[in-house]
């Protein structure tokens, strides 16, 4: 009797804990995200969202998001991590920012270096790849979950169907082709240009020059010694490239007062028929114009591999396999917290928590085709994109995926007129052996994280300057020496200790 007394004592307290595990409240987590431009205000108000309310379903957490505008994200980041109540998350976008690295190691972050060795506990942080988290390390410690993207994804892509119309009807394999299509298009009219450039152009600039053969950033030279990439010459062969285009009317005079917010409207207006940018961004405008202006053909196209006349491919990758990190700030979040964060970010790296974070919910922001696939009927295109913006919005930029992309559903790649979706899935493999890697990514410059914002702006500036006809070569030789007497020969002085340290 004792026993049976015993046992139905012991499972009434298993019962009691169950009860109270599946009554406990959700773990509320605070987050800053980047938000880009959108028409519709995104539903804040967790009983009135769907996707915040499947989220807290699946993972226990109640999320709280802070939305900073992308065009100001830096300055809301330099006031956020002084802030004496900042959220327990926030997304960084520029990992090695002096910002982000000044904070690191003044203790603002929580030191994640052991945490993503867990396998047992964090089993999708863990399986994150080594490399990348090394080139987000401040001075060997991993501050952050970094946020994945595809490699390399930078490149070119144009409109087909106005190359067609100016008679370029071939595929570029080469600068000279380039050069050709680019030509041609700026001559298509007084009021349109060949290049769709904005107040971003360091992509623009790095795609060009890399592809001319320049370093990514910092080059190794024949002593085997880190030089700056603008000293090399195929850096100031692809300005010059640019400058050409400029002074031919291919590039907008005022390309350097244009918003990155007006970058996408520029081609939807038909005003400029080349970007180099992101290679995913050929589908969404190809995308954009069958939903918006009746396109019914394949009229953008992305380019593969651009050869230089010795036969060479270097592409720029436009990131080095991670934009930014999500980093947990030591002021908000307790050491006795900490792992439920940690578990949360986990479970953002999981089937269910990559798939609702990248695509939303079925039935609200998308449906599943008779393969199984992820896809957007015509019929539920508008309601789904409005859906999208109010329960989905910028959400994707929690998004790491450092497990690779286990979505569940997969999305149907091909979509409308073309199969850009799909050259872009296959562009990252064939590219991805000519991507030129940044050596000096892993290390940390003490004068580049003091003043390294100032002096990436005098080289940025010159480039702009001398892209623009408003100073010549002694003018864009003269900023160079300017960025190495305020510094600049000091961070490659640094960056070479550590290289040769680390070789």
């Amino acid at each position: 009797m004792k026993k049976l007394v015993a046992l139905f004592l012991a499972l009434v307290m298993v019962l009691s804990m169950a009860s109270f595990a599946a009554a406990e409240e959700p773990f509320e987590i605070s987050i800053l995200l980047p938000e880009f431009p959108a028409d519709i205000d995104f539903v804040n108000d967790f009983d009135s969202n769907p996707v915040l309310q499947k989220i807290c379903e699946l993972s226990g957490v109640k999320l709280n998001i802070q939305w900073g505008p992308n065009s100001t994200y830096g300055d809301i980041l330099n006031t956020t991590l002084a802030d004496k109540n900042p959220p327990m998350l926030i997304a960084a976008t520029d990992a090695r920012a002096p910002l982000i690295v000044n904070s690191a190691r003044a203790g603002a972050f929580w030191d994640l270096t052991e945490a993503i060795k867990d396998a047992e506990n964090y089993p999708n942080l863990a399986a994150g790849n080594a490399g990348v988290y090394s080139n987000i390390a401040v001075d060997g410690h991993v501050y952050g979950i970094y946020r994945s993207r595809a490699y390399p994804r930078g490149g070119i892509y144009y409109r087909c169907d106005i190359a067609k119309e100016v008679g370029f009807d071939r595929e570029v394999e080469t600068i000279a082709d380039l050069t050709e299509l680019a030509e041609k298009l700026a001559g298509y009219s007084a009021d349109t240009y060949a290049l769709n450039m904005c107040s971003y152009t360091a992509g623009t600039i790095n795609v060009i020059t890399v592809a001319m053969g320049a370093p990514n950033t910092w080059g190794v030279d024949e002593n085997g010694d880190i030089y700056p990439a603008h000293l090399s010459p195929a850096y100031k062969a692809g300005l010059d490239w640019l400058r050409h285009l400029y002074e031919i009317g291919g590039i907008d005079p005022n390309f350097a007062q244009i918003s990155t917010s007006d970058w996408d409207p520029i081609e939807r207006q038909s005003k400029a028929f080349m970007r180099f940018d992101c290679l995913d961004n050929a589908h969404r405008q190809q995308e954009w114009f069958e939903a918006n202006a009746g396109v019914t053909e394949q009229i953008f196209q992305s380019v593969g591999t651009v050869a230089k006349e010795d036969g060479s491919i270097t592409v720029w990758p436009q990131n080095a396999g991670f934009n930014g990190e999500i980093l947990i700030m030591k002021s908000a979040v307790s050491e006795a917290d900490l792992p439920k964060v940690l578990k949360f970010l986990d479970w953002c790296n999981t089937s269910e928590g990559v798939t609702l974070i990248n695509a939303g919910l079925e039935g609200l922001t998308y449906d599943v085709d008779e393969d199984g696939l992820r896809y957007i009927p015509d019929e539920k295109a508008d309601e789904y994109s409005k859906n999208s913006q109010m329960y989905h919005n910028n959400i994707n930029q929690m998004g790491m995926g450092v497990a690779g992309n286990p979505e569940t559903p997969k999305a149907r790649l091909n979509r409308g007129y073309s199969e850009l979706r799909q050259r872009y899935e296959d562009l990252n493999v064939l590219l991805a052996p000519y991507a030129v890697a940044n050596p000096c990514y892993p290390f940390v410059s003490e004068t580049y994280t003091a003043f390294g914002a100032q002096l990436d702006q005098i080289i940025s500036d010159a480039a702009v300057q001398y892209i623009a006809g408003l100073i010549d070569e002694a003018g864009l030789q003269a900023a160079w020496d300017d960025w190495a007497a305020q510094g600049g020969d000091m961070i490659t002085a640094e960056f070479n200790e550590a290289y040769h340290a680390a070789q």
